[in-house]
């Protein structure tokens, strides 16, 4: 047996966290130690013998990981680490923020290459496995239309945007699809949809005590750029109940391609994912890349990388030739 991919990895919020528990179901990886700019000493980890290090150390664990799998946020944190850890490790992060991917990518080929290390970024569902879909399904159907959907799910930065509003004690939003946009679009309609027009959006709101409901109503819905433009429900329900039904971070979506082959016969092509918890699936996908990071590496292929650059063999724990005979 091959000896198992060392893992390490840089923080440990809800995405860190899954990817611990990712890394405990794989026979081929160990998990070396968790990287954090808190006081290891009040980092809870899952596993009770997880190694818990300050992140100043990881440059001293150069030799002992393999892959480095960074668990920021895009925001902030991974603009800057990706850089700098890709300079020392092999790495894969899930960078999401789709309008800058191509100048993170240049920035993170420059630490990268140089130092003959392979960084994966942007991996995840969407950037990810939705970016792969989206690219398959127009070769495919070179004529035609791509319609991306978000949701049922809770979104972390709308939720974030009624939790200011004056008088909200607790606060959570969900992004829904239309259902009315995407039967046109299974129907092979090719609609031209504004982004307010495949969404709604459903607020869960425990307000404080003696506020008036009425003005954070008005405040939510009249929101710019977050609420404005859709058609949205606020719903004020008690702590109880927030804690009871809306503890958990479900999200998922659909790519739909509608296209037209050669003949002019009208296809539909569709990629959906159900998700009852984002981080704990992204988490998922993080582990798998990393895999592909290792391979890719011993074989001389470093740089940045994205999904598209992956072969879907080197993400699987199987042999080129299980796979071939047990999933082709």
């Amino acid at each position: 047996m091959s000896e198992k991919i060392r893992v390490g990895i840089l923080g440990y919020g809800n995405l860190g966290r899954g990817v611990e528990a990712s890394v405990g179901q794989q026979s081929d990886m160990e998990l070396v130690g968790v990287f954090t700019r808190r006081s290891p000493e009040t980092v809870d980890t899952l596993g009770e013998n997880t190694k818990v290090l300050h992140i100043d150390e990881a440059e001293s664990y150069q030799d002992k990981i393999d892959v480095m799998i960074l668990c920021g946020g895009s925001a902030t944190d991974l603009p800057e680490q990706t850089p700098e850890f890709a300079k020392l490790f092999n790495t894969v992060d899930s960078y999401d923020t789709h309008a800058l991917i191509p100048e993170f990518y240049e920035s993170v080929d420059k630490s990268a290459e140089p130092a003959g290390k392979t960084a994966i970024i942007s991996v995840g569902w969407d950037p990810g496995l939705f970016s792969i879909n989206r690219v398959l399904s127009e070769a495919f159907l070179p004529k035609g239309e791509t319609y991306t959907f978000w949701g049922k799910g809770l979104s972390q930065g709308h939720s974030d945007a009624v939790r200011r509003v004056e008088g909200v004690k607790y606060g959570v939003q969900y992004t829904i699809p239309s259902e009315t946009a995407i039967e046109r679009v299974r129907n092979g309609e090719n609609p031209e949809l504004e982004t307010s027009e495949k969404h709604v959006r459903e607020c869960y709101i425990v307000p404080e005590e003696g506020a008036d409901k009425q003005e954070i109503e008005k405040a939510i819905v009249t929101m710019p750029n977050y609420f404005e433009p859709y058609d949205t429900t606020v719903h004020f329900i008690t702590e109880e109940e927030m804690k009871r039904d809306h503890g958990d971070m479900p999200h998922g979506g659909f790519v739909i391609r509608s296209g037209e082959t050669g003949e002019g016969h009208n296809q539909i092509i569709e990629f959906s994912l159900k998700l009852s918890s984002n981080p704990g699936f992204t988490s998922s996908v993080l582990t798998a890349y990393a895999r592909a990071a290792h391979r890719m590496n011993k074989r001389g292929q470093v740089g940045a990388k994205t999904v598209y650059d992956v072969a879907p063999a080197d993400v699987s724990p199987q042999s080129n030739a299980a796979i071939r005979k047990g999933l082709l």
